[in-house]
This record gives structure tokens, sequence and C-alpha cells, in this order.
């Protein structure tokens, strides 16, 4: 198979490192000899967990075939390059639905396996692990091997938040959710600052199936963490009107707007932002009143502009995501927001988030708690002295850092955060024991190396 040598990122645009490509048409090819191996998808994860500098980078986006799929009873099975935004199509019509999903329907099975993404609805039904009845995993020489909870167990448990280092995913099964309309029934709250928005994430009587508030990062003083929680469950068919109700599966399909290239780092800056933030929580802040809305806008609303992390010009940006246990989560995050007031970066956006319990995988990345992402502008020596002071307080607090969006972590904050790192460690060396399956994350932080 034919090689190709280039530069690539991650969607943070930060680091650009060189590797080595190769594109396989079909399932069978997905395996080939290499002294350093990487599966990549969409290749959204943000930093270097889908680079692997020097070595080979499968691309996985061909391989992307459905298999089977059950209408009656909700069950798919699809090759690991099958994106959401491909699942979406086929199911959404036929009345299912996802039972997780994150932000973007531009992330590939396989890719959402290793990640062990997690969406809105966390606090209700788990990250993305949850909804894997199977998975095919293609080992170190080529072996493949089915697992599930049932089955090889502990090679699920390293593969699901596994970071694709345990081998390459090459199918996925899923259990999808059924659903009558497709279209979400939803509303939104304002909330004056980080304490009001805890507590309207935490109200019982406005429980929703998905919940998220976005922050407003540059908010001060008084009004620090001010936002608005969004909550959405999926709506009835009755409940449409019109159109809608005679074919309440079907969606217009939106038009994305694109961003032609890198803008000019300066477009993005705390005027800027502070001016739209302002204007955002005035508008989606007095929106109080329930109301419809198609699951397109409400769970990808940034797929509306492709390319949009080109707004964060040539330098790129990190997102920074934590959790943080349930105590002391609002005062751990106060703490986060007010070193970022304190430090003058900007920082574009912030989304809060419920969780429930510890995910499948050893290194599953949601635990009981609270999880908060940020943009930041990549600014060189100065943005990562203010991640680095982030981990300070995420350790504190018995919290971790999402390895999925991260690009600069040290060692000795991983083996902190991640408990299970051992028992990952274990499995994978049963199922790699010559270290082919690598990647630039796994490097940096020397995933594989015993305490």
């Amino acid at each position: 198979m034919n090689t190709l040598p280039k530069d690539i990122s991650g969607w943070g645009r930060y680091p650009v490192q060189r590797c080595e490509l190769v594109r396989p048409e079909r399932h069978a090819e997905l395996w080939s000899e290499a002294p350093s191996l990487l599966a990549r998808g969409q290749g959204r994860s943000y930093g270097d967990a889908a680079l692997n500098a020097g070595g080979r980078v499968v691309l996985t986006e061909r391989v992307n075939r459905f298999l089977a799929f059950d209408r009656d009873k909700g069950i798919v099975r699809a090759e690991a390059g099958v994106t959401l935004a491909e699942l979406l199509a086929l199911t959404v019509p036929r009345g299912w639905f996802p039972l997780v999903t994150p932000g973007t329907r531009h992330v590939s099975l396989g890719g959402c396996v290793a990640a062990d993404v997690h969406g809105k609805n966390h606090h209700h039904d788990g990250a993305f692990g949850t909804s894997v009845r199977e998975l095919e995993l293609i080992t170190a020489g080529g072996r493949r091997l089915r697992c599930s909870a049932q089955e090889n167990v502990e090679a699920f448990r390293a593969t699901v938040g596994g970071m694709g280092l345990s081998g390459i995913i090459g199918e996925v099964e899923l259990q999808l959710r059924p659903i009558e309309s497709a279209y979400i029934r939803a509303r939104h709250q304002g909330a004056a600052n980080l304490e009001q928005l805890f507590a309207l994430l935490q109200d019982s009587d406005h429980d929703a199936r998905y919940s998220v508030a976005w922050v407003d990062l540059m908010s001060r003083g008084a009004a620090l963490g001010r936002g608005v929680v969004m909550n959405g469950d999926h709506a009835a068919a009755d409940e449409l009107s019109g159109g809608r109700r005679l074919t309440p599966l079907r969606l217009v399909p939106h038009k994305a707007h694109n961003i032609p290239f890198a803008m000019p780092g300066w477009l993005l800056n705390r005027f800027s932002i502070r001016a739209f933030n302002s204007r955002y929580f005035r508008r989606e802040g007095g929106r109080d009143a329930p109301f419809l809305v198609d699951y397109d806008t409400f769970f990808y609303p940034l797929d509306t502009l492709d390319n949009w992390n080109r707004l964060y010009g040539r330098r790129g940006f990190v997102q920074y995501q934590c959790v943080v246990p349930t105590a002391t989560a609002l005062a751990a995050l106060q703490q986060l927001l007010q070193r970022l007031a304190t430090s003058g970066h900007p920082a574009f956006l912030g989304v809060l988030k419920r969780m429930g319990a510890q995910g499948t995988g050893y290194l599953s990345f949601p635990m009981a708690g609270y999880t908060l992402a940020m943009d930041l502008p990549m600014q060189g020596a100065t943005t990562l002295a203010l991640l680095d002071s982030f981990d300070e307080v995420v350790l504190q607090h018995g919290g971790r850092v999402y390895l999925a969006k991260d690009a600069r972590l040290a060692p000795a904050s991983l083996r902190a955060m991640y408990p299970q790192l051992a028992e990952w460690q274990r499995v994978r060396r049963e199922l790699d024991p010559q270290g082919v399956f690598s990647s630039s994350l796994s490097r940096r932080l020397r995933m594989e190396e015993e305490a």
C-alpha cells in the first residue's frame, strides 16, 4: 500500500507533526506491518491523540460500510470508519437515534469508541461505550478479536476510551434509541453566575434527558461563570404541527458555511469575544419558554460552520476539558474561572455539563461530577503555563483532564488522574507485547511506562 509523508494536526491545529499516512479502501487492508501504527478517523480529537510523529497513521475514512441494521430492535453494525452523520442519515428517518452523541456529527464510530465520547445526557445514559454491544479489535499481528461487556471483557475495557492504543477498531455494533420525531423540545434558562448555573443543572423539576450550559468565560466579579442552561427531550410526533407533523422524522438538510482559510489571529480577542458573549447571553438567556428545534441544531450547532477551527488563526487553539467530583466541583470550577480571569487570556467557548457514573473503559474520562470545557487561542508559553496552573486545581480536587482534547499534560499528572492506568497497561501489553500501536500523545505521556 502506498504511503504519503505529510504534516497533519488534530482539530485544534496544534501541534503539527509529520506522519506517514496510508488510506485503505477495504476492511481487509486495515492491518499492515509497520514498526509504529495508529488508526485515525475524522481527525476530530483536538491535540496529538490522533498523531503518530514519524510513524504510520491509518486513515479509516473509506472503510465505512454499513453491515447490518435491525429496524425493529434498533441495532446497527458498521465498519468503524462510518461517521455519526452517516449513521443519522440512515437511522433517524426510520425512528432511531444514537444513545450517546458528542457535539459534532463529523466523527467516526471508531473514534467515538476510542475516546469513549460523552454527550449532554451522560448524567442519565453514560458515555458512548454503554451503547456498544460488540466491537471487532484488530490487534498487533493482524488478529481479529470480538470484544464486548461479556466477551474478551478486558480487551473491551482497554479499547473503550483507550485512545486507539490497544489496536485498530474494525467494526462496531450499537444499540440505538427509539424516537418519534427528529425534533427536540428545548428550554433555555439564564443564570447570573456559576452558582446559579449549578443550581439549574441540579434542579429536578426541570430535569431533562439532555442538559448542557454555555458559560461566558469573559464574565468577571459577581457575574463570574454566568451562562445559559439548555435542556431538551425528544419531542413526540403529536407535539409537532403543520408539515412537520406529516413527516416527523424528516429534516431538510442544513447548508453549512465554510471558513475557507485560517483567519487573522487578532480577529478573536478579548474585546470581540466579550461583545459576542454579551449579545449571546441576552438573546439565549431570555428564551425561557419551551420551543421546538430540530436535532441537528440542538446537538451540532458548530457543524453549521465547516472548518470553524480556522477561526483561531494559524497558531490554532487548545481545548482544556476537565471533570471534577461533585462534592467540590463548584469550588474547583470557580478557582479555574478566577485563574482565567486573572490571567487576562482570551477564551472563546465554555461548556459545562453534569456527569454520571465512571465510564466503561479503564481510561474513560467521565466520572460523577461536572465537566468544564474551554477553548483558548494558542499563545505559546503563556497558554501552556495557564493550563499547567489549571492542572494544579484539578488535581487538588481529584479530577482529571480529557485525553481526547489534550496536547500538553504532564506524565505525572496522567498517573494521578487515571487510577486504572496500570490495569490498562497490563491488558495492552498482553494485546500488543511489542508496542506496535503508539501515538504522539502516548509517547508524550509515557503511557506504556509503569510508574
